[in-house]
């Protein structure tokens, strides 16, 4: 079954949400400024939102699944809990982005900057991060299974909460949920 993608004005847009509406899976919003917009609770599954201005918006507990936001800029922007398996983020700007407890599995984000965003409890799990900055990113309890490191900028954060389970579990379990690439 094919999903058919729809276009909207973003006065309209934010005008149906502040009705109440929730459900804009599927929207085209290329481009669309939704800075400081608060979108908390909204479904934008498989939305195209790729060089959007969603800056400082409020996100949290939003559903993102397969949604296209390639270029975007999220930064300093709240996805707290927020659903972004599969998500398109080449070339997101993340930076200060706080993705508290937030689902990335699968999540494209090569070539992002994430640089001190919070990323503590996040699911990145076979997240692909090649080429990202990940400087000063905050990742405590972060599951990172199957995420490759090699060429990722990660200085500055601190890695040795999953170097301590990595030793813990290599007395008998494999390493292979994380590669640890030279840095």
């Amino acid at each position: 079954m094919q999903i058919r993608q729809y276009e909207m004005d973003v006065k309209c847009f934010l005008f149906d949400y502040r009705q109440g509406d929730r459900s804009f899976a599927a929207v085209l919003l290329h481009g669309a400024d939704l800075s400081n917009c608060d979108l908390s609770g909204i479904d934008l599954s498989r939305a195209d939102l790729s060089g959007a201005n969603l800056s400082n918006t409020n996100l949290s507990r939003a559903n993102l699944k397969y949604a296209n936001l390639a270029g975007a800029d999220i930064s300093h922007a709240d996805l707290s809990g927020a659903h972004l398996e599969s998500v398109n983020l080449i070339g997101a700007a993340l930076d200060g982005a706080k993705l508290v407890g937030s689902n990335l599995t699968r999540a494209d984000m090569r070539t992002a900057d994430v640089e001190g965003a919070d990323l503590r409890g996040a699911n990145l799990t076979e997240a692909d991060i090649s080429g990202a900055n990940f400087r000063r990113v905050e990742l405590a309890s972060a599951c990172l299974e199957g995420v490759d490191l090699e060429g990722v900028d990660l200085a500055g954060t601190d890695i040795s909460q999953i170097l301590s389970r990595a030793e813990q579990e290599s007395a008998g379990v494999s390493r292979t949920w994380v590669s640890w690439g030279a840095h």
